[in-house]
C-alpha cells in the first residue's frame, strides 16, 4: 500500500493474540511500513487477531521471521534504526531520545519483555516512564504510545 510511513513494529513471542491484533490496529492507524511477527507470535489468520485488528491485519504488511535478530538484522542492513521498548538501567525516555528515520520498535513478551539477546542487537533502548505503582503498561497499549510518539516524530522531520 503507498502512503505507508517509515516506521515498523517487531513483535517479539507475544503470546495474546488480542494483544497481536491491537497492534495491527494501532499500526494501521499510524500508516506503519510494516510489522515483522518473531518467535512464538501468533500470526494471521486467526479469529482473535482479526476480532481486535478489524481488518488491519489484511491491511498493515506484515511477514513472519521466527528468529527476532534476523527480523533485527534484516532492517538495521537496510537503515533503518532499530529501538527496543523496555525497562533497562539505562532505558532512555521515549520522549527524548534521537530517532532517526526509518525507524522500528522491538516490543516483548507479555511478561518478560524482550530478550536481552533482541536488546544488544538494537540501536537503543526507550522506556515509557510510570508513576504509579504498577512498573509497565500492557504490550498492546505501550505500543499504541510509542508507535504515536513515532508518528510525531515522522511528522516534525
Amino acid at each position: 500500500m503507498s502512503g505507508r510511513l517509515p516506521i515498523y513494529v517487531i513483535v517479539e513471542n507475544v503470546r495474546s493474540l488480542f494483544n497481536v491484533g491491537a497492534i495491527f490496529r494501532t499500526a494501521d492507524g499510524v500508516r506503519a511500513a510494516g510489522i515483522y511477527l518473531t518467535g512464538f507470535t501468533g500470526c494471521p489468520p486467526r479469529k482473535e487477531i482479526r476480532r481486535v485488528a478489524l481488518g488491519a491485519e489484511v491491511s498493515v504488511p506484515w511477514v513472519y521471521e521466527r528468529d527476532p535478530l534476523v527480523a533485527i538484522a534484516s532492517l538495521k542492513d537496510r537503515g533503518v534504526q532499530v529501538v527496543a521498548l523496555e525497562q533497562t538501567g539505562g532505558s532512555a525516555d521515549f520522549r527524548a531520545f534521537p530517532y532517526r528515520l526509518p525507524v522500528a520498535v522491538v516490543v516483548g513478551h507479555e511478561v518478560e519483555g524482550v530478550r536481552p539477546e533482541s536488546l544488544a542487537a538494537c540501536d537503543g533502548v526507550v522506556q515509557i516512564p510510570m508513576l504509579g505503582e504498577k512498573d509497565s503498561l500492557n504490550v498492546s497499549v505501550a505500543s499504541g504510545v510509542m508507535l504515536y510518539e513515532l508518528l510525531r516524530v515522522v511528522k516534525n522531520k
